[in-house]
This record gives structure tokens, C-alpha cells and sequence, in this order.
């Protein structure tokens, strides 16, 4: 019998399942998941000409997808079942521009027997000034088979 992945290798295995698939959700490819388990997640890309709003900046919308995502790979990293989003918010404080490098930390706040609790924080990695701060409530009651 194959053992259990946990930690990073989980987090890792996770990302390149969503990176791979052919659904929306293949935009995780660019990230580089660094550092994952017991229900936390970090992990980094580079801000490409693809990832920009009309304005040059990184689009709000991508960083909406990664704040889901991300978090959910931390929730998933409890051993908690992925859920379905019950809120999703996302604030967004400062621009990132093309070259720039972003780290993106999720964390379990808590994961009970219905909801669980998520944050997550996307800044720059040169400087840590932080670009946007966001979460999600996932309901999470689903029955294990």
C-alpha cells in the first residue's frame, strides 16, 4: 500500500492536479507551491502580461481565483473535505506589476464539522508589502465514503 502524501507533498500533489486539468482552475499552473500541510499553504509566482488588468496591474479577478485556491489546498491539507464556497471576499490594497514576484500565504483558521474558516494574504516577496488580503467560508459537511 502507497503511503499517504501530507504536508508540501500533499499541497504539491493538489496545485498540479488543478494545474493539469482542462478547466478553469488550470490557471494554477503558475503558481509554485513552496512550503504546505496541517492546514496552511504558501507558495509564489511571477507577475506575467497575462495576469494584468487593462490598467497594467494585476487583475482582481486572478487574484479572486488564487485567494479561492489557495485556500482551499489549506483546507484540504486538514484532511477536510474541499467544500463548496459559502463567501468569498477579497481585499485588494496595492498593485503588483509584470516581473514582480508574489507570495501567497493561506491559512486554516478553523475547519469544524460544517463550515471552515480561511484566510489568505498575497504580498510581494521583495519588500512584503502586502497587494490584497482575502478568505472564504466553505461548507464542508459532506458525508465521507
Amino acid at each position: 500500500m502507497a503511503a499517504k502524501k501530507a504536508g508540501t507533498e500533499l499541497v504539491k500533489s493538489l496545485a498540479e492536479f488543478a494545474g493539469n486539468s482542462k478547466g478553469f482552475d488550470r490557471i494554477m499552473k503558475m503558481i509554485k507551491i513552496t512550503a504546505g500541510g496541517d492546514g496552511r499553504v504558501v507558495g509564489e509566482f511571477t507577475v506575467g502580461p497575462e495576469h494584468l488588468n487593462l490598467g497594467g496591474t494585476l487583475h482582481g479577478g486572478l487574484t479572486a481565483s488564487i485567494v479561492d485556491n489557495i485556500t482551499t489546498y489549506a483546507l484540504m491539507s486538514k484532511g477536510a473535505h474541499p467544500g463548496v464556497t459559502a463567501n468569498l471576499n477579497v481585499s485588494y490594497m496595492a498593485p503588483a506589476r509584470v516581473g514582480d514576484l508574489v507570495e501567497i500565504e493561506a491559512t486554516t483558521i478553523r475547519a469544524g464539522k460544517t463550515m471552515a474558516y480561511l484566510d489568505c494574504v498575497l504580498r510581494l516577496k521583495a519588500d512584503g508589502k502586502i497587494l490584497a488580503k482575502g478568505g472564504q467560508t466553505k461548507y464542508i459537511n459532506f458525508a465521507k465514503e
